[in-house]
């Protein structure tokens, strides 16, 4: 019965939005209806042989899946590895601590007038940004996963005489991987963010770069599209995500169960 009412709420904020901007006939606040026509005219009305992907799609966004996945893959390597093996150093993390807390604090989006600098525009700018946003909680989860692997394993290890590589690879990566998950997680979701940023302020293409220029030309609909296509993707790519992470960690909920 719970789950009925919350899937009945969904349509009918649906429908109180529809009847309220049609009576409101505001063009900056259009109705659902128009929004979906306005998606389905922008991206969605290509041919079959392409999954119905018009010409616009192709060139915008695929493009910024690739900056969106490409910088939240390289903040993943990255956040990982510096994070299990500072996690793993008691000395290493009480010398850089003090600098993780201040790059932590630093708000990903004040550092694009210096990456614009660095790389001028273009894509090199836009992953920078990303990458620098996006890998703090995968190294903060990384780093506290790390540290919270229970000694009994790592003394079991040191009695079977488990080299330092199969200590990582069969003890602190599986014990810290539903922490490491949980960085991840969150993660991509900074990542759809900040490649939206970074394509309002220093991109030619993306879905960023259409909302702009929508704003500009002063298409509401155009705008309202482009934020409910973000909208869908954060919850496709999180709604993958969890799956992936549900079969890769079942291991994990057996064992706590049991």
């Amino acid at each position: 019965m719970k789950a009925v009412t919350r899937l009945l709420v969904i349509p009918l904020v649906v429908v109180l939005w529809e009847l309220l901007s049609r009576g409101l006939a505001d063009t900056d606040f259009p109705p659902p209806t128009t929004i979906v026509s306005r998606m389905h005219e922008l991206w969605f009305s290509g041919p079959v042989g392409r999954a119905f992907l018009t010409d616009g799609a192709v060139a915008n966004l695929m493009p910024s899946l690739g900056r969106m996945f490409g910088g939240w893959i390289v903040a993943a390597v990255l956040g990982v590895a510096l994070g299990v093996l500072l996690g793993r150093s008691r000395t290493a993390i009480d010398y850089v601590d003090p600098l993780v807390e201040f790059g932590r604090s630093v708000p990903p989006p004040l550092l694009l007038p210096v990456f614009l600098v660095l790389f001028q525009t273009g894509l090199a700018t836009q992953l920078a940004t990303i990458v620098f946003g996006v890998i703090w909680p995968v190294l903060l989860n990384s780093i506290d996963g790390a540290r919270s692997v229970d000694r009994t394993y790592t003394e079991t290890a040191a009695v079977f005489n488990l080299s330092r590589v199969q200590r990582l690879r069969v003890v602190i990566l599986p014990a810290a991987s539903p922490k490491i998950f949980a960085g991840l997680r969150l993660s991509l979701s900074l990542a759809l963010i900040l490649m939206v940023i970074s394509e309002l302020i220093g991109g030619t293409d993306g879905i960023g770069y259409q909302l702009l220029q929508a704003q500009r030309g002063f298409d509401g609909a155009g705008v309202w599209a482009a934020i409910a296509l973000l909208g869908v993707l954060g919850s496709v790519v999180n709604a993958l995500f969890v799956l992936a992470e549900r079969r890769l960690l079942g291991w994990h909920r057996q064992a706590a169960r049991g």
